[in-house]
């Protein structure tokens, strides 16, 4: 398998254009696509200032600890494509006895988010700046991982762009990798054909079985996000998919 370099967090803070972010990692097939506009000054700070108290490096092909940057060590879950951080901020309310990792592309708000969490003290959240499928490849150690959350992925709607959708092979062979026997996967999203697409996905993996019961198996409510209210708003139904390893 082509393995992809990773970003360092001096690249990452001064690559500011997609040529400069696709030298780094190589043009591939990402899910997502710069769309952070200007890193303003004040982001640029926020991110430099609190970035030695939540962020993770990541070096190329180096397995990563993930325990060592917290002072507690706990059952780790990871938060793919976190945005704002509002749902990340409610679930490290919600469960203090997990440790969560937070993962996004897009700097100026993870500035933001950084921020927040010093304001309001949590201690639980850790954040990685960096692109998730190389990631898990080359970092993430097998059987390391309680929960994987991926909540309003890009549905990427047109047929040309689906080969972009994050829930592909090459994400979910890491999931599974990664997931701790009774670890859970849940996916959200309110765009039905990706719904019934990453369902096709996951039938192709039988150890990853779907969870229907209530409660959670994490014991975590999902909170309202910008996205599910965007899409109740244009009349989408909103749907959950959990799995348990």
């Amino acid at each position: 398998m082509h393995q992809l370099p990773l970003l360092s967090k001096i690249q990452l803070l001064h690559a500011v254009t997609e040529t400069e972010i696709e030298t780094a990692y190589g043009r591939s097939n990402r899910s997502f696509v710069i769309r952070e506009g200007r890193f303003t000054p004040a982001q640029r700070k926020a991110f430099e200032q609190y970035w030695p108290a939540y962020g993770i490096d990541t070096d190329e092909l180096q397995a990563l600890d993930l325990q060592q940057y917290f002072s507690v060590q706990q059952p780790l879950v990871l938060d793919i494509g976190f945005g704002a951080g509002d749902s990340l901020l409610s679930l490290a309310k919600q469960r203090p006895d997990l440790n969560f990792v937070g993962v996004e592309v897009y700097r100026p708000g993870i500035g933001a988010v950084m921020q927040r969490l010093h304001q309001q003290e949590i201690n639980n959240v850790r954040l990685i700046n960096a692109d998730v499928v190389p990631l898990l490849e080359n970092c993430i150690a097998t059987a390391s991982i309680t929960g994987v959350l991926v909540w309003f992925p890009d549905p990427w709607p047109k047929k040309r762009h689906h080969k972009r959708r994050l829930i592909r092979p090459n994400f979910l062979d890491q999931v599974q990798r990664i997931l701790q026997p009774e670890g859970v996967l849940h996916l959200a999203s309110d765009w039905q054909p990706y719904v019934v697409d990453m369902q096709e996905q996951l039938a192709a993996y039988p150890e990853l079985k779907p969870f229907t019961s209530a409660p959670h198996p994490l014991a975590i409510s999902r909170p309202d996000t910008r996205f599910q209210q965007r899409g109740l708003r244009l009349g989408h139904e909103l749907s959950d998919l959990i799995y348990l390893r």
